[in-house]
Order: structure tokens, then C-alpha cells, then sequence
């Protein structure tokens, strides 16, 4: 299998930038909802949201603005799976236009705070925008890469991400970040596009294909070793939704080379595409720390 590290880490992630730039823009500029693989031009995309479709219940839906829940690009609800207490500190990876940041913060109540950290500026300005429409005070957006969080060692309690970490070509970095400012006994809570089985070097080698979030997922015994390897304990994967790749086929960001599979590879990828819920915590140590927002 082709190593996605082998491939060009700028160039995967300008072109998520550029991507996910484009689809923010599609909400700021009042133009529908945002789209896996850019502007959706007004009517529906992704193959009817195949991956990123009803992934919120309508009480959710109603604690947050509009353009919140029409930017979301998530493969998953991580705020409904995880544990979030009043009183903690959470980061959302790469948090898009601030549907899980919002109602994180709703969950950890005003004695606790919510972090969004993303590298568009688009979302960015997105994410401000639904943050003051919501009224929430507890919450700030940064701006930064997940593979280098600009917070402090072991100043976070819960960490969660929507269809992100498989979107970076250094997956090892984003994990051992998230060690890091995770506090002892912290919980890593996240949902993720995940591969049971491998996928073509075709589609591995297609960057068009990181925006639709299938190219860059990690096989399920890989993501578990590189969570082990950086220090968690305790992970799992648990299976949220399995992909048929005729579902994934009509998705509008899917390339050329995806076409070019022949029909039993397509079926064989059935099923082994999925999203899922990926849980680890960080062991407990005599390490004191305080729970300083910044």
C-alpha cells in the first residue's frame, strides 16, 4: 500500500484549504449548504450527503445558528458519543464553522470552555459569525494546523474532531498533539472515516480524494497502533456507518481514478468504508495541572 506520508504534506493540505475555503464561502455568501467537495452551488451534494447527511437531531439543530449545521462536513456527531462535563476544557480539530464547538459548550456549561482550532480562514470568519449569532461566551477559534495545536502541555480535558484527522498527511504528528495537551486522564473522542482492509493505491495516490475524506483514512489496526504508539490507552473503534461504494461513487467530489476501478474492486471496498467513533485516553500521571484558559 502506498504510504500517505510519502506524498507532499503541502500540497494535501492547500488543497484541503482551497476546497474547504470554497465551501465555506458557499454558506457565508447564503448559497446552500457546504459541500465535501466545494461550493454545492446551491442544491444538494455529496450524493444526497451520503457521508456528512443527518448526523444531528433536531434538538441539536436547534441550539445552534443555520449556517452552523449547513457548513458541517463532519462523518460523525462526536458531541452526542462523548462523555463532555460541566466544567471541562474541549478542543475541536479542525472545527470547520463551529457546529461541535457550539454545542460543546452548550454541554460543558458556563463554567466550562470550548476551543475550535482551524486553518481556513473562510470557516474562521464562518465560525465567528455563528458564534455571536448563538450568544456563547465560553468558546474561542484559533487558527493553526492540527498537527501543531497552539495550546499549552496538558491544558485540555476532552479532545473531539468530525471527519478531520484523516484529512492530514501526518496523522502521527496530529495524534501525538493530541497527547500532548490532552491533561492526564483525558479523552480523545473522535469520529473519523476509517478502512477495514486496504483501499487501491489509486485512490490512495488521488489528493482530489483527501477532501472527500476517503483517500486519507487510516485502516482500522493502523490507527489503533499509531494511538498506542504515542502514549493512549484504552482505544477503540466503534463502526457508525458503513459506506457502499456505489453511495461514495456519487459523491461530487469523486475523481477520475476512483471511476477508473473496475466493477469488482468497487464492490470489494463495500462495507469497508466507514464512519466511526474512535475513543483513547490519556494514562493518569502525578502531573498536576491547572485548567488556565488562555
Amino acid at each position: 500500500m502506498m504510504e500517505i506520508s510519502l506524498m507532499n504534506r503541502d500540497d494535501v493540505r492547500e488543497i484541503v484549504r482551497q476546497k474547504y475555503g470554497e465551501a465555506a464561502l458557499t454558506v457565508l455568501n447564503g448559497e446552500g449548504a457546504a459541500c465535501c467537495g466545494g461550493s454545492s452551488g446551491g442544491g444538494s451534494c455529496c450524493g444526497g450527503d451520503v457521508i456528512t447527511g443527518d448526523l444531528y437531531s433536531e434538538m441539536e439543530a436547534g441550539q445552534i445558528p443555520e449556517a452552523a449545521l449547513l457548513a458541517s462536513l463532519g462523518c460523525g456527531n462526536p458531541t452526542a458519543l462523548a462523555q463532555l462535563n460541566p466544567g471541562e476544557v474541549v478542543l475541536d480539530l479542525g472545527s470547520g464553522g463551529g457546529i461541535d464547538v457550539l454545542l460543546s459548550a452548550k454541554r460543558v456549561g458556563e463554567t466550562g470552555f470550548a476551543y475550535g482550532l482551524d486553518m481556513t480562514d473562510e470557516m474562521l470568519s464562518l465560525a465567528e459569525r455563528n458564534k455571536a449569532e448563538a450568544g456563547v461566551t465560553n468558546v474561542r477559534f484559533l487558527k493553526g494546523h492540527i498537527e501543531q495545536i497552539p495550546l499549552p502541555d496538558a491544558s485540555v480535558d476532552v479532545i473531539i474532531s468530525n471527519c478531520v484527522i484523516n484529512l492530514s498527511a501526518d496523522k502521527d504528528a496530529v495524534i501525538a498533539e493530541a497527547f500532548r495537551v490532552l491533561r492526564p486522564g483525558g479523552r480523545l473522542a473522535v469520529s473519523d472515516v476509517v478502512i477495514e482492509g486496504e483501499v487501491p493505491d489509486v485512490v490512495r495516490a488521488d489528493m482530489e480524494a483527501f477532501v472527500g475524506c476517503v483517500a486519507g483514512a487510516l485502516e482500522r489496526s493502523d490507527y489503533l497502533a499509531k494511538l498506542a504508539s504515542a502514549g493512549f490507552i484504552e482505544a477503540s473503534i466503534e463502526p457508525t456507518r458503513r459506506y457502499l461504494f456505489a453511495d461514495l461513487e456519487e459523491m461530487a467530489y469523486t475523481p477520475q481514478s476512483v471511476s477508473s476501478l473496475s466493477a469488482e474492486e468497487k464492490k470489494d471496498l463495500d462495507g469497508r468504508i466507514m464512519g466511526a467513533f474512535i475513543r483513547a485516553i490519556k494514562p493518569l500521571s502525578d502531573f498536576c495541572s491547572t485548567k488556565e484558559v488562555i
